[in-house]
């Protein structure tokens, strides 16, 4: 049986959570989503294989890079492979 995880005002409440020892554990699941916290971040991973891998900054927002965000398009049903510069270039439009 799985423990409910409290709500969250915030994903990167989660290392908060987890750091707090009594309320989650570094690794488990949310809804369909396993989690595993590690350092400052966080992985999850859906039944289906997606997987999503953040760190946090201090003032919690997320922080994703290209590795990240390549794991992310790998990791997808229908896996895609972009380039560094094509992830530079579409980051740089938004």
């Amino acid at each position: 049986m799985r423990a409910a995880i409290p709500s969250l005002e915030r994903l990167a409440d989660v290392l908060g959570l987890v750091r707090s020892r009594r309320i989650i554990s570094r690794n488990g699941y949310v809804g369909t989503y396993s989690y595993k916290v590690h350092g400052a971040g966080c992985r999850f991973v859906s039944y289906d294989g997606t997987e999503v891998d953040v760190d946090f900054a201090a003032d919690g927002s997320e922080v994703f890079d290209l590795w990240r965000l390549r794991l992310y398009g790998l990791s997808l049903p229908e896996p895609v492979d972009v380039t560094d510069e094509d992830l530079w270039s579409s980051a740089r439009r938004s």
